[in-house]
């Protein structure tokens, strides 16, 4: 809770001041359920931050191994969806927000290869087009960091994913802040604005839909309200996909 002394956040979980120390400089080899559940109780943490919080407490032996996982591969359940959706922007992440397929809409509307094996992070954050393209690019860049802290705090063996998250708060002084703010965030669904040099400004509700047998993998569908500005001019900018491709994928 902000402006809660560590004293008084070890008393309201019902632990003394050297103990709670010791769990924050992580001296504390083990931490009990009861531990975390008080702790948790005590911050007043949301279902999200609670999760997190196991996550972190988690010891090494538990913790997911991923120094040789092998690489990913777009689930089929979710590219035969992807397919079916040809008609609004579509893009399926995996992890550390790499790109493992997208439809030429998703590229015509942010004007981007996005080409799989990308780094939807990295386009997001170092490439200054991303911030003109999409008006409220605070309001989306902002959980984007909270996702990947969510990330490292399930994967937290995942050296990639770690020096992914250095790179960017060392390029871009809004992660670093944002991630200083220790918050984290699990697929928000969040409104996107673009700005988009043609067709004029557009307007996306953005949903996830999660692999049911890997949740590493997402799909990310831009909706649209039936009968909007932004649903009239999406067939337009169909035509425009000079790839006539309707499905970039991994080979």
């Amino acid at each position: 809770m902000p402006g809660l002394r560590k004293e008084e956040l070890a008393v309201l979980a019902g632990m003394s001041p050297d103990h709670y120390s010791r769990l924050e400089q992580g001296r504390q080899s083990t931490v009990s359920e009861d531990v975390v559940v008080a702790l948790a109780r005590a911050l007043q943490l949301d279902d999200l931050e609670r999760a997190h919080l196991h996550d972190l407490a988690a010891p090494a032996s538990r913790r997911r191994r991923t120094g040789a996982e092998a690489p990913q591969r777009p689930d089929p359940g979710l590219l035969r969806l992807l397919d079916t959706l040809a008609h609004v922007p579509v893009l399926l992440l995996g992890r550390r927000s790499d790109v493992l397929a997208r439809n030429g809409l998703l590229s015509s509307v942010l004007g981007t290869a996005m080409v799989p094996g990308s780094s939807f992070a990295r386009w997001l954050f170092l490439d200054p087009a991303a911030r003109t393209r999409i008006t409220n690019w605070d309001d989306f860049a902002a959980p984007a960091v909270g996702a990947l802290r969510h990330e490292l705090g399930r994967r937290p063996d995942d050296r990639r994913l770690a020096a992914l998250v250095e790179e960017l708060r060392a390029a871009d002084p809004d992660v670093a802040r944002w991630w200083a703010d220790q918050g984290v965030t699990f697929r928000t669904s969040v409104v996107k604005h673009v700005d988009h040099p043609e067709a004029g400004p557009l307007a996306f509700g953005i949903e996830s839909v999660v692999a049911p047998l890997d949740p590493d993998q997402r799909l990310v569908v831009y909706t649209v309200e039936a009968g909007s500005p932004t649903a009239r001019v999406l067939p337009l900018l169909a035509s425009w996909d000079a790839s006539g491709t309707a499905v970039v994928r991994e080979p």
